[in-house]
């Protein structure tokens, strides 16, 4: 399997759950960073203090200009920013159509700061409604604007990427939970309202569902920047599925185990997905990655993240 060396990288959408851990993977490995952060991002002080990253404002409307002048090259683009990812800015399809224009603005700017593969985050939201575990060649039916657009952008991010001479990677991300995800999360949320002594409620939680922890995507998204086939499509979870209801006894055991959670107290919304999982066999075959945290293990690292945020 042939491998790219990547020394260089440069990363949007540094700063959420995902972010966050690539940006500590790579760095790890030894790679500098150069985050492109939304201008006057209050978050972007979580990278200040993270050696061997470079931060630059760069909302995605700037992103067309993006490495002009670029003096030193570098060799990897993960492009991670999205914006109307949650409620009704999700059917938003003017503002979803402007994601797909920024995606492509990435793709050029990653030519101009001379990567040579340009790795996108796409979302299980592309494929709509699916019973079986979801591979590259399960149909898609989007069934929201936020999905029509990453499914744009995946097809098109390759279509100009490969115009330009660069290998495109695309990563259909499922569920993925740990440190800094959205405090709306079913997760973060969870662990909120048991920290805080109320009851958290939820639906039945008999829906089977696919977690991933944040260290184990980021993992996967550099593999993909190393080992990913040009043009591949990889749904990114666990490849594991488990009952909802499984994942919030989990949480509540990390939290505290006396505590009471109203498992039934919520009614599936309309449309519910209850079957969401990953097929990473490709995946796997084609970079080496695996999954490597149990979410029982993963779930503690977060509740003890939270904890010490919250007695900052």
């Amino acid at each position: 399997m042939n491998e790219e060396i990547i020394r260089r990288a440069v990363v949007t959408g540094a700063t959420g759950a995902v972010g966050m851990a690539l940006v500590k993977e790579l760095v790890g490995r030894g790679i500098e960073v150069l985050a492109l952060c939304r201008t006057g991002s209050g978050r972007a002080k979580r990278l200040s203090d993270i050696e061997g990253v470079e931060i630059k404002e760069c909302s995605l409307e700037n992103l067309d200009t993006a490495g002009k002048g670029c003096r030193k090259p570098y060799d990897a683009f993960f492009h991670l920013a999205w914006q109307g990812t949650t409620g009704e800015a999700r059917n938003d399809a003017y503002l979803q159509n402007e994601n797909v224009r920024y995606a492509l603005d990435a793709v050029s700017a990653a030519k101009r700061f001379g990567c040579k593969v340009f790795v996108g985050a796409g979302s299980q939201a592309e494929y709509g409604r699916a019973q079986q575990p979801l591979a590259a060649d399960t149909p898609a039916f989007p069934e929201n604007g936020y999905g029509i657009a990453k499914l744009c952008a995946g097809q098109l991010t390759r279509l100009l990427a490969n115009r330009l001479g660069m290998r495109q990677v695309w990563a259909r991300i499922l569920s993925v939970y740990g440190p800094y995800d959205g405090e709306n999360s079913m997760v973060m949320s969870a662990i909120t309202a048991l920290l805080e002594g109320r009851i958290p409620k939820f639906t039945a939680g008999e829906q089977l569902w696919d977690y991933l922890y944040s260290e184990d995507a980021a993992r996967a998204l550099l593999l993909m920047a190393e080992r990913g086939r040009d043009g591949g499509v990889y749904p990114l979870g666990c490849g594991q599925a488990r009952p909802l209801k499984e994942y919030i006894s989990a949480i509540r055991e990390a939290v505290d185990e006396n505590a009471e959670v109203a498992i039934g107290a919520v009614p599936y919304p309309s449309g519910q997905v209850m079957n969401l999982a990953a097929d990473i066999s490709a995946l796997k075959k084609e970079t080496g990655w695996t999954p490597r945290v149990p979410f029982e293990e993963g779930i503690q690292t977060t509740v003890t993240w939270v904890k010490n945020l919250r007695n900052a």
